[in-house]
């Protein structure tokens, strides 16, 4: 049952990575909790979207299923905030896990394969409407960007850090006794900057650590996702 709620060039190589969105990869977010019985086969799904280079496959864990004896380890209130305001901007007045938002344009019920399936293929048909590409150099992540015909602002430019694979022993709760693995757990989720379309984006922001980063060009208010890109 658904959960409801509210040197050389060697040395550059290994200095400089770079992406490009010229694939037009999906970001695909999902909403779980730890605490939630009917999550972990949208967490199985996630590892496979995760594996697929047309995906920018996304897990924010939500807090307000801590309550029923699990408290998530993952779990960030500005994710809660942040699908709280998804179901706001599309007229619904509850959020549930599992969920997953394709492209920053639709919900659907995470655990559903083949819906989920036919939903980023639907995305993927439109081009993105930005050239986005991002590199990194050190402990500076750089981010350009250019509009394309069409394109209206003004946009968020969304950074995400996320933790590829984890592995938790729950031992309270409706998921008591089961060890799950989460893929791509998001660790950080910021507001780096707003863009104009009419200009040319070009941005640099402090990075540390390995994990992986995505970029995402979102309409303001937590709207469509325009362009994305992924350095793993």
């Amino acid at each position: 049952m658904l959960r409801k709620l509210w040197a050389p060039v060697v040395a550059l190589v290994l200095l400089a990575q770079a992406a490009l969105a010229g694939d037009d990869p999906v970001v695909v977010e999902l909403y779980t909790s730890q605490g939630c019985s009917s999550c972990p086969p949208a967490d199985a799904l996630m590892h496979e979207l995760a594996a697929r280079e047309d995906v920018i496959a996304l897990a924010l864990h939500v807090d307000y299923w801590d309550y029923i004896g699990w408290k998530d380890i993952f779990a960030d209130p500005d994710h809660a905030k942040r699908q709280r305001k998804y179901a706001k901007n599309w007229g619904q007045r509850m959020v549930y896990t599992p969920q997953m938002v394709v492209a920053g344009r639709s919900g659907i019920v995470g655990n559903k394969p083949r819906d989920v399936n036919a939903l980023i293929a639907k995305h993927a048909a439109r081009e993105d409407r930005a050239e986005l590409s991002i590199s990194r150099v050190g402990d500076t992540l750089r981010i350009e960007a250019l509009a394309r015909e069409g394109l209206t602002g003004p946009l968020d430019v969304q950074v995400a850090r996320f933790d590829p694979l984890r592995t938790v022993d729950i031992t309270r709760g409706e998921n008591a006794g089961r060890r799950l693995s989460y893929a791509n757990v998001v660790t950080e989720l910021r507001d780096v900057g707003d863009w104009l379309p009419g200009t040319r984006l070009d941005l640099s922001v402090a990075l540390s650590g390995d994990d992986p980063v995505a970029v995402f060009l979102q309409q303001k208010g937590i709207g469509p996702i325009e362009a994305a890109a992924v350095l793993r």
